[in-house]
C-alpha cells in the first residue's frame, strides 16, 4: 500500500453505523471502541477513519475533503454532492414509497399539484422532475406521518418497511417505489481514485463474497464426480483430490450460502458422503 493515508468517512450513528464498523472489522481494519470517538488512525493498514453524520458524508467526499465514504444511496442522491457510488455493501436496505389517505392517489399524474412532505426532498424532487410531475415538495426532519393530518401535506414520501406505522396513521402506500436504497461506498465523481483505494475495495469485496458463500467439502465415488461437480461448480472450478480409499475422491467447492442445505440433500442422493459446510471469513477472488 502507498505511504499516503487513505481518509475514509464512516457513519457515526444510526442504522448504518454498526454495520459499517462490522464490515470494516471483518476486512481487517481497526474500529473505534468508544462511540464518542470522532477519528481513528490505523497506521498498519494506511487508513484514517472519520466518524461523521451519515447525511454529511457524501458532501465531504464530493468536495474532496475526504477520499471515500460509506453512506446510504438515499443520502448520496439526496445530497446532490459530486460523489458517486462505486460498490454496493449489502446492508442498510430500505425502500422509499409514497403514502397518502386511501383513495387519493392511484397514478403518478394524481401527484400533480399536490403537496408532498419528506425528509429526502432531493430524492423526491429528482424523481418527480424525471417523470414530468409538478408538485410542491417540502422537507421535514424526522417523522412525516402526521404532516397530512396536520394539513401540511397531501402526500408523504418516506422509508416503508412493513407499512404498519402508516396504516396506524390512516395512510396507504401508493404507486411504485421511489428508490431502493442500501449502504454504498462512494468516491468523488470524475476524480482519479485515491492511492490505496483498490486494496480497500478488494478487502470489502472479499468480505461480501465470504458472507454470500460457504465452503462445501464431500467425498464421492469416481463415477459420480461429474454429476457432483455439476451441482457444485464453484467460483472457477472445484478442487478434486484422490482419497486413500480406492474409487473415491474428495471435492471442495465454494457454493452460495442460500440453498446450501438443499444442495447437501442433492449430493447425498447421488452418493456423496462426509458432506461438510464451513464459513468463509475472508477471501480474494
Amino acid at each position: 500500500m502507498s505511504n499516503q493515508t487513505l481518509r475514509i468517512a464512516i457513519p457515526n450513528k444510526g442504522s448504518l453505523s454498526q454495520s459499517a464498523s462490522e464490515i470494516l472489522r471483518e476486512a481487517g481494519y481497526s474500529q473505534r471502541s468508544d462511540s464518542k470517538q470522532l477519528t481513528l488512525t490505523d497506521p498498519e493498514n494506511g487508513v484514517e477513519f472519520f466518524y461523521l453524520r451519515p447525511r454529511d458524508i457524501a458532501l465531504y467526499v464530493g468536495e474532496g475533503t475526504l477520499d471515500i465514504g460509506i453512506t446510504g444511496r438515499d443520502l448520496l442522491l439526496d445530497s446532490g454532492a459530486k460523489a458517486e457510488e462505486v460498490l454496493q455493501l449489502g446492508f442498510g436496505r430500505s425502500r422509499f414509497r409514497f403514502a397518502t389517505r386511501p383513495g387519493t392517489v392511484s397514478t403518478l399524474a394524481d401527484l400533480n399539484g399536490r403537496r408532498i412532505a419528506t425528509s429526502y426532498d432531493g430524492v423526491v424532487r429528482r424523481f418527480l422532475e424525471e417523470r414530468g410531475v409538478d408538485a410542491t415538495v417540502t422537507r421535514l426532519d424526522g417523522a412525516v406521518e402526521t404532516s397530512i393530518q396536520l394539513g401540511v401535506a397531501d402526500v408523504i414520501a418516506d422509508v416503508v418497511e412493513t407499512g404498519s406505522t402508516l396504516r396506524q396513521a390512516g395512510l396507504e402506500v401508493v404507486l411504485d417505489p421511489i428508490l431502493d436504497s442500501e449502504a454504498v461506498l462512494v468516491t468523488r465523481a470524475g476524480a482519479a481514485l485515491p492511492a490505496g483505494f483498490e486494496v480497500f475495495r478488494r478487502r470489502l469485496e472479499g468480505v461480501l463474497v465470504a458472507r454470500t458463500y460457504v465452503m462445501m467439502d464431500y467425498d464421492i465415488r469416481d463415477e459420480r464426480v461429474e454429476d457432483a461437480v455439476a451441482l457444485t461448480p464453484g467460483i472457477e472450478s472445484p478442487t478434486v483430490s484422490p482419497l486413500h480409499r480406492e474409487g473415491w475422491v474428495a471435492v471442495r467447492s465454494m457454493v452460495p450460502r442460500d440453498g446450501a442445505q438443499k444442495l447437501m440433500d442433492e449430493l447425498w442422493e447421488i452418493g456423496a458422503r462426509g458432506i461438510l459446510v464451513t464459513d468463509i471469513h475472508a477471501c480474494r477472488l
